[in-house]
C-alpha cells in the first residue's frame, strides 16, 4: 500500500530546507539570473544544511545518514521553490558522489567520498546530454574504446554543471549502442585528463544562474580504474531514474512557487472594485495551477516510492518527469497571464520561472536525489 504520510524527520527537513529557500535563495533568485553568478556565501550556507555530506557513510565522515528517494525528492521540491538554478547549483555534486556512494567499487569510495563530508562546498559534476537533436539516453553517442591496457573515450557532452570548477568528472558512455540502458557505463575522468576539453560557459535561455558546460573528449586516455563499479558496471537504468525524480521534484517546486506568486497577486490585484481573484476565468486558472501542482507531485513522489523499494522506477520516474516538464510549463505560463502586463516585466518573478520552465522538457542527468 502506497503511503505518503511524512515521517517527523522527513517534516522537520522540509520545513528547515523550505525556510532556508524562502529567506535565502527567492531573494538573491533575481540578481543571479542577471549577472550568472550564484553567490558562494549562499551556497556555503545551504552546503551546511547536509544536501550532500549527510548521506556519505561515517567511516568517509560523513553522517551516515539511510538515503531516501521521497526525502530527496522533499528537499528538491522545497529548493526549486527557492530558485532551480541555484538549486541545481547546489545539488550538483550528488552527480558525482550518490553513484560513486552507490555503484562504486570500495577503491574508488575510499578516494573520492571523503571530500564530500568537508565543511566547504566540494564542486563535482557528471556529464550525460549530448548537443545533437536526436540525443537519446538509451543511445548515447560518445563511445569507450580499449587502447593497449588503458581507455579511450570520444564524444561530446553539453549542459554540465559546474564542470569547469569540478576536479573530476563523471562521464557517461555507450560500450554497446544496441543494449540500451545495459550498454551505459560510467567513467571518472580527471579534469585535466589528455583529450579532455571544456569549453566556454553556455549561454541559455534559463536556469542562467547556473554555469553549465561543454566537454569534449577527443581520444581522451584514462586507466580501467576510472569505470565506475569496475567490472561489475552500474545500473544506469536506475541512476536515470533516480535523476529524473530529482529535476521532476525541483519542477514541482518552480510551480508552487509560480502558483503561491499568481494566486497572492490576483487577492491583492483589483479591477472593478474587487480583486481579480474573484473573477471567474482567473479563478478557473488558479484553480487549475493548484490540480496540476498537486497531480505532479504524487507522480513524483510515487516514483520516488518506487525507488526506496528497490523497485525498478524506470517507467514511473520517465512518466513523472514528462508530466511535470509539461504541468510546470502550463502553470509558469498561466502565472503570467494571471499578472498580466506585469508578469512580462522583470520586476516579479514569474517570467524568470517560464523561461526556466521552458528547457525542462530537454533537460536530463542535472540533479540526483
Amino acid at each position: 500500500m502506497i503511503d505518503f504520510e511524512l515521517s517527523d524527520e522527513q517534516k522537520m527537513i522540509r520545513d528547515s530546507v523550505g525556510a532556508f529557500a524562502i529567506e535565502q535563495m527567492r531573494p538573491a533568485a533575481r540578481e543571479a539570473d542577471e549577472t550568472g553568478i550564484v553567490p558562494s556565501a549562499l551556497i556555503e550556507q545551504l552546503w551546511q544544511l547536509g544536501v550532500v555530506q549527510s548521506a556519505i557513510p561515517e567511516k568517509f565522515g560523513g553522517a551516515g545518514d539511510p538515503r531516501s528517494a521521497v526525502t530527496g525528492a522533499v528537499i528538491a521540491e522545497e529548493l526549486g521553490y527557492g530558485d532551480i538554478a541555484i538549486a541545481t547549483h547546489a545539488l550538483a555534486p550528488r552527480l558525482f558522489a550518490f553513484p560513486i556512494l552507490e555503484a562504486g567499487s570500495d577503491a574508488q569510495r575510499a578516494r573520492y567520498l571523503k571530500q564530500f563530508a568537508a565543511e566547504k562546498f566540494i564542486a563535482a559534476t557528471a556529464a550525460l546530454m549530448e548537443p545533437r537533436f536526436d540525443f537519446d539516453t538509451t543511445m548515447l553517442a560518445t563511445s569507450v574504446r580499449r587502447d593497449g591496457a588503458g581507455l579511450v573515450l570520444s564524444g561530446r557532452k553539453c549542459f554540465v554543471p559546474l564542470a569547469a570548477d569540478s576536479d573530476s568528472i563523471l562521464i557517461y558512455v555507450s560500450s554497446d549502442a544496441n543494449a540500451g540502458y545495459n550498454g551505459v557505463e560510467g567513467f571518472i575522468v580527471p579534469r585535466n585528463a589528455p583529450g579532455l576539453i571544456i569549453s566556454e560557459r553556455e549561454k541559455n535561455m534559463g536556469f542562467k544562474a547556473l554555469a553549465t558546460y561543454g566537454v569534449e573528449l577527443n581520444d581522451c586516455k584514462i586507466g580501467p580504474e576510472a569505470r565506475l563499479g569496475g567490472e561489475g558496471g552500474i545500473n544506469f537504468s536506475r541512476i536515470m531514474s533516480e535523476t529524473r525524480v530529482a529535476l521532476a521534484a525541483m519542477a514541482v517546486g518552480m510551480a508552487r512557487a509560480a502558483y503561491d506568486y499568481a494566486r497572492e497577486y490576483a487577492k491583492e490585484r483589483r479591477a472593478f472594485g474587487v480583486p481579480i481573484a474573484q473573477k471567474q476565468a482567473i479563478a478557473f486558472i488558479l484553480a487549475d495551477m493548484a490540480i496540476e501542482v498537486d497531480a505532479s507531485r504524487l507522480l513524483v513522489w510515487e516514483a520516488a516510492w518506487e525507488l526506496d523499494r528497490g523497485e525498478d522506477a524506470l517507467a514511473s520516474s520517465y512518466l513523472a518527469k514528462n508530466y511535470v516538464a509539461n504541468s510546470v510549463l502550463k502553470i509558469t505560463d498561466n502565472a503570467v497571464q494571471v499578472l498580466g502586463g506585469h508578469g512580462y516585466i522583470r520586476e516579479h518573478p514569474v517570467e524568470m520561472w517560464l523561461r526556466n520552465a521552458r528547457g525542462l522538457a530537454a533537460l536530463e542527468g542535472i540533479a540526483k536525489v
